[in-house]
């Protein structure tokens, strides 16, 4: 029977605070136990999975109601991210096996007159902002004077982000997207941002609002990834939702955009459904740049725990030989005043009929671990980074 690997990130759900973590000004940061400050996390599921037996992941400064299981029945590990930073792109990019030893370019005083002024004259348009900003700020801030005078929307945060906002009615996606390429071009070198993204929005002031279109053009990665790996061998490889812009459209053999939590979970599902070999990949994004950034703590934890009510579901489907691995790609802390992504472990849990219930790997040193262990268990020769754990997380 062909091997099926399911992999799908909660995109920000981190687990607590890396040794590292106040270089990064995020001392103290543990997205899911700040999830359960509030009365709306319920993850039974995912508990009995093994998220709440991971070695620290209840160590906080919360106070909060959650204790590990007697019995569990996944495999379970927390994992280190041995690249610098804490975005998406650098996390993402680890898990699938490319190590980042260097931080992307950030602007915290905006980006530069030689990037800002290339870019309005190849768009023919004007820029506001210019700053870090927060995303449903700058619409409210600058929204009306876009749609008064036609000038581009341009902001970044923490992350090493050029964002541009725009009104559909002013800029149509597809136009926006030609923007983007442009400023991709621009961007290479020492100003090479992680990411530069598409933000259309919606609706009159002040009730302007994003919009699903959004879109992300992403450096591509630096090394062979386990995405690249699979698809090489001739085996498939899914992806859904941000996936297919995280890694700049490599490694892919077929791809479908996602509206939301929901859609992405209901689309991994009609894919459950389909005969491959080899991997689906899932990003679930709005615990992040829905409630995440907005240090929307009760939206968060009411998003993780829909995850978790659908997780049965997503378990009923596998196959003999299939396996689920459930993890992320670095913190989103709502409760700490930054509204910005936060240095944390994150969790790894697998499921499957061959997997060894209960088995803790303990801490590990990377997220190239997950890719390590992938490969293996496709049959694949393994990368330069990470670890085959395969037979930690697997029944003889």
């Amino acid at each position: 029977m062909a091997k099926r690997v399911f992999v799908i990130v909660l995109d920000s759900f981190g687990i607590g605070e890396m040794p590292d973590a106040a270089v990064y000004g995020d001392e103290g940061s543990n997205t899911l136990c700040a999830c359960a400050t509030t009365p709306y996390l319920d993850i039974p599921n995912l508990a009995k999975l093994g998220l709440l037996n991971i070695d620290g992941a209840l160590d906080s400064p919360y106070d909060v109601d959650l204790a590990p299981l007697e019995e569990t029945a996944g495999a379970f590990a927390r994992m280190a991210e041995e690249s610098k930073g804490k975005d998406t792109t650098v996390g993402h990019w680890e898990i699938a096996g490319v190590v980042s030893p260097e931080l992307f370019p950030t602007y915290p005083e905006g980006f530069p007159p030689e990037v800002i002024d290339e870019f309005a004259r190849r768009t023919g348009r004007g820029v506001l902002c210019n700053r870090p900003y927060s995303g449903t700020e700058v619409i409210y801030d600058y929204g009306r004077q876009h749609l008064e005078t036609g000038d581009l929307i341009v902001y970044t945060s923490a992350d090493s982000v050029f964002q541009i906002a725009a009104h559909e009615c002013v800029v149509p996606p597809e136009e926006l997207y030609g923007y983007c390429r442009i400023a991709r071009e621009i961007l290479t070198g020492e100003h090479g941002v992680g990411r530069v993204i598409a933000r259309p929005f919606v609706g009159e002031w002040p009730s302007f609002k994003r919009t699903a279109n959004r879109q992300d053009f992403s450096l591509p990665p630096t090394g062979t990834t386990m995405l690249d790996a699979i698809a090489g061998a001739g085996m498939d490889v899914l992806a859904v939702g941000k996936i297919w812009d995280i890694f700049a459209h490599r490694g892919m053999t077929d791809h479908v955009h996602t509206d939301d939590n929901a859609d992405g979970i209901a689309k991994t599902l009609a894919w459950m459904d389909r005969d491959f070999e080899g991997l689906c990949f899932t990003n679930l994004v709005d615990t992040d740049s829905v409630y995440g950034h907005r240090n929307d703590a009760e939206g968060y934890a009411k998003a993780i725990s829909a995850f978790d009510a659908k997780l049965p579901e997503l378990l009923a489907k596998l196959r003999d030989d299939d396996l689920l691995m459930i993890t992320a790609d670095h913190g989103c802390d709502p409760v700490t005043p930054s509204t910005d992504h936060s240095r944390e472990y994150v969790f790894w849990l697998t499921a499957g009929k061959r997997v060894r219930p209960g088995a803790n790997l303990g801490t590990l040193p990377t997220f190239a671990d997950m890719s390590a262990t992938i490969l293996d268990y496709l049959g694949l020769a393994p990368l330069e980074h990470g670890t085959s754990r395969l037979s930690e997380i697997m029944e003889v």
